[in-house]
């Protein structure tokens, strides 16, 4: 546990070290957090709710869910399948320590960082400029913090399913572009899934991606409350279960034929 723990304090480290990158990328954030606050109140100015969501709480999920957005990185990680490329997955799998955790580790230590430097400037900018809802009280924020750990779990047992497909191809970046896209649309971070039509809403209900963004918000907003949190902490728990042993599993079966280019 202790050299997990190592890894995911040195990943955090090399976060905090790229300070012009992490404050590029606040600036990128709250930009296009902006642009999509402002479509939501062109959308808004016919009606008074939409969704089940109010202007206040539509605007509060635009940017809550910039905050989260790189903790999350539903746009995409390609590193581990770079490794395949490179060839110094080799020497990874024969170092002895879980091959799974070491590149979990390393993915929380940014990520934990990533939520600290981008994540509450954007909620306390967005606070500064225009009303939000926030959690209900201390069970709500808790709710939302767990929920908010297990989406980061969620997304990257997705992720490393996706980058474990590099086993199986020479070039996986197409298949992972592909993957992040999808997963974009369907976690609901581009609009709200409750905003799809019916039944848009049905298939994406039926998959892990709005574990990912939409239920983390949805708990915070309040919108998912009592036991309709409750039941959505427990899909995304099933839903993390699901895609480990996956994800194991595949990892399991590509190194038994592994061919490596480079390395």
């Amino acid at each position: 546990m202790r050299l997990y723990l190592e890894l995911a304090k040195k990943a955090a480290q090399r976060q905090l070290a790229y300070r012009q990158a992490n404050l590029a990328g606040l600036m990128t954030n709250l930009f296009f957090g902006a642009l999509r606050a402002y479509v939501l109140i062109a959308l808004y100015g016919a009606r008074p709710q939409s969704g089940g969501y109010t202007l206040t709480a539509a605007i509060t999920y635009t940017g809550l869910t910039q905050a989260i957005l790189r903790a999350v990185q539903i746009f995409g990680w390609q590193d581990l399948m770079k490794t395949v490329r490179t060839g110094d997955i080799v020497s990874d799998l024969a170092k002895p320590f879980d091959y799974y955790l070491f590149w979990l580790a390393q993915d929380l230590g940014a990520d934990v960082i990533r939520l600290f430097v981008r994540g509450v400037p954007i909620m306390l900018a967005y606070s500064m400029i225009t009303p939000l809802v926030w959690p209900s009280d201390v069970g709500a924020a808790l709710a939302f913090v767990i929920s908010l750990l297990l989406a980061m779990l969620v997304s990257f047992a997705w992720r490393f399913c996706v980058n474990i497909v590099a086993l199986w191809t020479t070039d996986a970046l197409g298949f992972a572009r592909l993957a992040y896209t999808v997963g974009m649309f369907f976690s609901g971070f581009l609009v709200p899934v409750t905003f799809f039509p019916a039944w848009l809403k049905t298939v994406a209900n039926w998959t892990w991606f709005p574990s990912i963004i939409e239920m983390p918000v949805e708990i915070w907003l309040g919108i998912l409350s009592g036991p309709a949190a409750l039941n959505a902490l427990i899909q995304q728990a099933v839903w993390l279960t699901v895609l480990v042993v996956i994800g194991r599993l595949m990892l399991a079966a590509g190194t038994r034929k592994l061919v490596i280019q480079g390395g």
